[in-house]
């Protein structure tokens, strides 16, 4: 068995004078002993190199996709790398805004906006609003005829492409809940709607086909069957969403955010779109960038069968290995170069047997209750989806920066888990 591939750890990783593992200039051991564990680690200057890069492969108005990652310090990071926010929800708008991100830099996204979130982004003045169902065009109208201004307004087309990926994160095909089908003859009724609205400033059209997509043609596709649509609307935007899929484990490789950006540019040069094209990577700027720290409390050997390694998280602060069958890299930070001849089960301390993290994980042979063992590429999707199952309170999440580390999430408490209660 193999060490770790490098090309799995965060940009700034090195291995420190002890053997540890050091991210940002900070040993992760010293990190996990000061901070408890779990504790989710995250790279900064690697969230700014990818920031920096989506910026090249799109220019201005690519916005980072905050469903994967959220937190005040996080808008605010990529807000100074000159991107847009892309925001899901009235909560993510809210903490985009309390984070100092100007209203005129976020792209109001969601398949059922409420009449309070849509009222809240047209009073901010958000930069762009994705309506995605006739019903929320009524509700646009209803409100800019109580004297709000008309919202710059994308419209969500559901292209009929299905990508290679998991079923519950593919977005474009035709039977989804998301946007206005071209097949059903909805996209080109929304685009009649909206142009002849006096309350709807149309500016572009959007698509999005899914999440963690390995297969650029996916993306060509979309293009393939908007530009006959988009091209003679005169249109200034059209925006191919997000969806670019990062490499999780081994022997996985991905297309980067330059290569995707030129591989868009050739599709749109192909088709005739000469507009302004804009994109939402969220996973591609974000989840190559953290590690997950957790310490090994249990260890159960059955012997012919398997041995599992019990650790202090678990679907709580990563479900993406229950949702969607991810696999993950483990790794002990104190012999990141060495071999990992064992191979274990990574569980969780959750009352459910799905709870596990890892299916076949890899460890030296001598790991041991006690030990810190980590999870690469877990920025993305695990503290953004984790919950408080079997009231365990959510990990804090640290950024390591040129050796110094700073809580941006602090470690919620039991006492925190009371704070709703009524």
């Amino acid at each position: 068995m193999t060490a770790l591939p490098a090309s799995l750890l965060p940009m700034t990783s090195s291995v420190g004078p002890t053997g540890n593992l050091c991210i940002g200039g900070v040993d992760t051991l010293t990190l996990a002993e000061e901070y408890g564990t779990p504790l989710f680690v995250y790279d900064e200057a690697h969230i700014r190199a990818r920031c920096q890069e989506a910026l090249r492969a799109f220019g201005p108005g690519v916005a980072y996709a905050s469903k994967a990652f959220l937190c005040k310090e996080m808008a605010r990071l990529v807000a100074d790398e000159g991107m847009h926010i892309d925001v899901a929800s009235g909560g993510e708008m809210h903490v985009a805004l309390a984070a100092g991100v100007p209203a005129d830099r976020l792209v109001l996204h969601g398949n059922n906006k409420s009449s309070r979130e849509l009222r809240y982004a047209m009073e901010q003045g958000v930069h762009r609003v994705v309506a995605d169902s006739f019903d929320e065009l009524r509700r646009i109208e209803s409100l800019v005829s109580e004297g709000l201004a008309p919202p710059a307004v994308l419209l969500r087309i559901t292209p009929g492409v299905e990508a290679h990926t998991h079923e519950f994160i593919q977005t474009g095909q035709d039977d989804s809940k998301f946007g206005f089908g071209v097949r059903a003859g909805h996209a080109h009724e929304a685009i009649k709607q909206a142009q002849e609205s006096e309350a709807i400033n149309l500016v572009g059209l959007h698509a999005h086909v899914g999440s963690q997509v390995f297969d650029v043609r996916s993306f060509e596709r979309v293009i393939e069957v908007l530009a006959p649509i988009f091209n003679p609307l005169g249109l200034e935007e059209l925006c191919i969403g997000g969806g670019l899929g990062v490499a999780y484990v081994e022997g996985e490789r991905s297309d980067g955010l330059l290569e995707w950006g030129e591989s868009i540019r050739r599709a749109c040069a192909a088709q005739g779109v000469s507009a302004r094209i804009t994109a939402e990577p969220g996973r591609a700027i974000v989840a190559g960038a953290a590690v997950t720290l957790y310490q090994i409390g249990t260890i159960k050997e059955i012997p012919g069968v398997r041995t599992y390694v019990a650790v202090d998280g678990g679907m709580s602060d990563n479900p993406r290995p229950v949702l969607y069958g991810s696999g993950y890299e483990t790794f002990l930070p104190r012999a990141v170069s060495e071999a990992r001849e064992a191979v274990v089960r990574l569980v969780g301390k959750h009352c459910e047997s799905g709870d596990l993290l890892v299916r076949e994980g890899r460890l030296p042979s001598d790991y041991a209750v006690g030990d810190v063992v980590a999870t690469p590429v877990t920025g993305a999707y695990g503290y953004a989806l984790g919950s408080n199952y079997n009231k365990v309170p959510r990990p804090a999440v640290i950024f390591v920066s040129d050796g110094v580390a700073r809580v941006v999430v602090r470690r919620e408490t039991w006492d925190d888990l009371l704070q709703l209660d009524r």
